[in-house]
């Protein structure tokens, strides 16, 4: 290169264009870590939590089983629960029953006075069927020997398994006198028509919803038509019939004005449970139950039933014990956060440490803009040190020295923000100092030869001066 034309002075790569462009690119790959990273975590949790169908066994498709199973369907679909439900009419509660004990279904309401089957496991119980033992006027019945003398009893209910229910308990054996003595009310009968027709006694059984929403209590208590009476052996009966249980019906309950009863009365009823496979994952019973609990507002039908929903129990000698995962639920035993997200957290930290490797590489490897190794800076160095020798006076040489403080400031600038690593530094070093050092020899060169021409210009001008 001509000493006439210097080389142009080293110029740094702008930090906006290798600091910046990495800055940018860290800050991108972040960002689509974190996101695949989510989006893994997402994908695992549905392949995880897939939605599952539970068949529902119900009876008559006007029940009051197959409302609730509507009900229950709409809530889950309202609440994104993973849960769906499959409502399939067996025609009676008997069929419904059956098969759910052919485990042909994973759902079923049964009244405790059914043939349970071994299988069931409770979730919640939707409602209780009271046992209303009713005299015409103020005539009371004390006992059951009162009772079996009452020439005519009407058993007021819904459905022959009722009937069975009230005959078995009261001791109506199916003989010719009991079946003229104990007779079904007729469909719509009131309670009013029966003790008009000659019934000494009517034994009611009804959902304890339907006998508070019924206005026809007060309205006859009101005229002094009929007597609630109490069983005495209500507590004895519960203890000896499996599936029996031992009801209060506070005071008021039938009737708030007059009161019917007056004071808290003892009696007999039947629980209404729905209950599940044994088999049925906890996981599913838990969810099942936590929106059954959670919703329970939302799942009462217009005529009362499920009004009240209550949990199951959970004692081992309940006559139907309550499922594994539902039990969970109502003791509070179901898992803490940790427990309950521990897979999806351990999946999103390998997520976040494969899918960060592979970036990182990506970034090191391909888009990364690589910093200049300082030690390729020697050659600009060694550039600037070929020129010295031709350099003839001392703006050149400044020009050289602007040069070579300009590649410093580069390689300074550079290390601070990245674009030049300190690789071969100790050579950029060392090329520094010996290009520095030669600059300042030329320069004390030019210096000295530069008096020593002056001298000889004085000397020129004196003998030219004699000569004339």
């Amino acid at each position: 290169m001509s000493a006439d034309i210097p080389a142009p002075a080293y110029k740094p790569p702008p930090r906006s264009q290798a600091a910046k462009s990495n800055r940018r690119q860290m800050l991108l790959f972040t960002v689509f870590t974190l996101v695949l990273s989510l989006a893994t975590v997402w994908g695992g949790r549905i392949l995880l939590k897939n939605s599952q169908t539970l068949t529902f066994a119900v009876g008559d498709a006007n029940g009051d089983d197959a409302h609730f199973a509507a009900r229950l369907a709409a809530v889950l679909k309202s609440t994104n629960s993973r849960l769906k439900l499959k409502i399939v009419n067996a025609g009676d509660a008997a069929k419904a029953v059956a098969q759910f004990d052919r485990r042909a279904a994973d759902l079923v309401v049964l009244r405790t006075d059914a043939k349970v089957p071994p299988r069931a496991r409770a979730i919640a119980i939707l409602e209780h069927d009271v046992v209303l033992l009713l005299s015409p006027g103020a005539k009371k019945i004390k006992s059951f020997d009162d009772l079996k003398k009452i020439k005519k009893i009407a058993v007021w209910a819904d459905g022959d398994n009722s009937v069975s229910f009230v005959r078995n308990i009261f001791g109506f054996t199916d003989s010719p006198d009991t079946a003229a003595k104990v007779q079904v009310a007729p469909p719509g009968s009131t309670l009013d028509k029966l003790f008009a027709s000659g019934f000494g006694a009517v034994i009611a059984v009804a959902h304890t919803s339907k006998v508070m929403q019924d206005k026809s209590y007060e309205q006859l208590a009101r005229k002094g038509g009929f007597t609630l009476n109490a069983i005495e052996t209500a507590k004895a009966l519960a203890r000896r019939i499996p599936g029996i249980s031992e009801e209060t019906l506070s005071a008021g309950t039938i009737s708030a004005s007059p009161q019917v009863p007056d004071d808290d009365l003892d009696t007999i009823g039947l629980q209404w449970l729905l209950v599940a496979q044994s088999k049925m994952a906890t996981s599913t019973a838990t969810d099942l139950a936590r929106v059954i609990y959670e919703n329970h507002a939302e799942l009462a039908l217009d005529d009362g039933f499920a009004s009240k929903i209550e949990p199951a129990e959970t004692d081992k000698d309940a006559f139907i014990i309550a499922h594994q995962g539902a039990a969970e639920y109502i003791n509070d035993d179901t898992k803490s956060f940790m427990d309950k997200y521990s897979d999806m957290m351990y999946l999103g930290a390998g997520a976040l440490s494969v899918i960060g490797s592979i970036f990182a590489a990506i970034y090191t490897k391909i888009t990364r803009v690589a910093p200049e190794r300082a030690g390729e800076l020697a050659t600009e160095l060694l550039s600037i040190g070929e020129k010295i020798e031709h350099a003839h006076s001392l703006d050149e040489l400044d020009e050289l020295q602007d040069q070579l403080e300009a590649i410093l400031r580069g390689v300074i600038i550079g290390l601070r923000d990245g674009s030049i690593s300190g690789d071969g530094l100790e050579t950029f070093k060392l090329g520094y100092e010996f290009v520095r050092d030669d600059i300042a020899m030329r320069r004390d060169h030019l210096k000295r030869h530069a008096g020593d021409k002056v001298a000889d210009d004085n000397l020129a001008v004196v003998k030219t001066a004699r000569s004339a």
